[in-house]
């Protein structure tokens, strides 16, 4: 009987609310595709359920966890954790199952440091323009301003991790940037690297965006 092949890492990350998690539950309506669900300190938002959205628990609930080493990645993020359970991810990945990861730069530096003996694919999104940024976040928080004000503070720093990942793509456009990502992976998979993006567009259009 053939060995069941192992599941591959797939992490999304991107400034908060350029569309990255969208696009992690487009991504995971393929076959074999499971959304890596993470344990977290912060409240629900509106329509999110605990178990499927994330883990909502309390801050000494997740500081316990830090303390055993469960996490296989965590991060503090805007005043509150987010973490994924390794052993959970581990045994997920032996059954051959590919984990999509909805996280930020933090945590996907931490799954690379691991050495883990799993395929890792990494990419990083990004918004059309700050004005449409801070449009998604006013529309993401109820329209609360100050909530879109604090995230957008991070922006610059978060967007200036985009080297550390193996793919960089504009989410302009929902279904266009999702056929990019499709098309990245699976030839990344399969280990046809001939999948190169503009890195001088990319660039540019970063300068755009800082300034």
């Amino acid at each position: 009987m053939a060995e069941k092949k192992a599941g591959i890492i797939v992490i999304l990350s991107s400034p908060s609310g350029a569309g990255k998690t969208t696009l992690v539950k487009k991504i995971s309506l393929r076959k074999k595709y499971k959304i890596s669900v993470s344990h977290t300190t912060r409240k629900p938002r509106l329509n999110e359920k605990n178990g499927r959205d994330y883990f909502f628990v309390k801050k000494r609930e997740f500081t316990k966890l830090i303390k055993e080493k469960k996490f296989l990645e965590y991060a503090k993020v805007f005043n509150n954790y987010y973490g994924s359970l390794q052993e959970t991810v581990i045994n997920r990945l032996k059954k051959g199952e590919n984990i999509i990861f909805d996280i930020d730069w933090q945590g996907t530096r931490q799954i690379k440091n691991q050495k883990l003996n799993f395929k890792i694919i990494t990419i990083f999104i990004l918004p059309p323009s700050k004005k449409e940024l801070f449009k998604r976040l006013l529309k993401r928080d109820q329209k609360d301003k100050k909530i879109a004000k604090e995230r957008m503070k991070q922006f610059k720093n978060d967007v200036m991790h985009w080297k550390d990942y193996d793919f960089t793509v504009i989410n302009d456009k929902i279904e266009k940037c999702y056929r990019h990502i499709i098309n990245f992976i699976n030839l990344e998979k399969n280990e046809k690297k001939v999948v190169k993006f503009n890195r001088k567009l990319i660039k540019n259009h970063i300068n755009c965006l800082l300034h």
